[in-house]
C-alpha cells in the first residue's frame, strides 16, 4: 500500500455533535449561553417514512447506525471556529436517555476557551448549569498555564471552560 499524504484528505473539523432530549431548549440554552447562531433544523425524520435501502436495512440504520430511528437534527454556530449539531431521537423508544458519564466510551465534553472564568461560571450557574468543583490549576507544566473549570449544563452534559494565564 503506498504512503498516503494525510494533508492531501483532511481540510480541517467541521463540527461536533450531541444527542439531546431537546432540540427546542437546547437551542434556547445555547443561544442564551453562548450567543450560538442556528444554521439550520430539519426533521422530523422517520425510517419507516423513508424507502429501505437495496440491502433492506431502513435509512436511519444506513447512516446514522440506528434501526427504526425518528429524528430531529439542528446546526448551531457555536463559535467561530465550533459548530454543534443537536441530534434529538424520539425513536426508538427503548434508547438510553441517560447521558453518559465522564468514565463512560464514548463520552465527551466541550471545552470553551474564556476571557473571564469568573464572568462565564456566573452567566453559565444563571442558566441552570451546575458548576462542579474547581478551579483546576495548570502552572509550569506541559499544558499551558490555564485554570480550567468543569461545568454540568441544564441537560447533564459536560462542559469545561478553559482560562489561560
Amino acid at each position: 500500500m503506498p504512503d498516503i499524504n494525510v494533508s492531501d484528505l483532511y481540510a480541517g473539523a467541521d463540527h461536533i455533535s450531541i444527542t439531546v432530549t431537546s432540540i427546542e431548549k437546547s437551542l434556547e440554552f445555547y443561544q442564551k449561553a453562548f450567543g450560538a447562531a442556528v444554521i439550520y433544523q430539519m426533521g422530523p425524520f422517520d425510517a419507516a417514512e423513508i424507502p429501505r435501502q437495496e440491502d433492506g436495512r431502513d435509512w436511519t440504520e444506513a447512516h446514522v447506525n440506528v434501526s427504526a430511528a425518528k429524528l430531529h437534527i439542528a446546526m448551531v454556530q457555536l463559535f467561530a471556529n465550533l459548530k454543534v449539531e443537536l441530534f434529538q431521537y424520539d425513536q426508538p423508544s427503548d434508547a438510553n436517555r441517560a447521558v453518559p458519564a465522564n468514565c463512560d466510551t464514548g463520552a465527551s465534553h466541550i471545552c470553551i476557551k474564556v476571557l473571564d472564568l469568573e464572568s462565564a461560571l456566573s452567566h453559565l450557574k444563571n442558566l441552570g448549569c451546575e458548576l462542579m468543583a474547581g478551579p483546576i490549576a495548570s502552572v509550569g507544566g506541559p499544558c499551558p498555564d490555564s485554570n480550567s473549570w468543569y461545568v454540568l449544563d441544564p441537560f447533564g452534559h459536560q462542559l469545561e471552560l478553559v482560562e489561560y494565564l
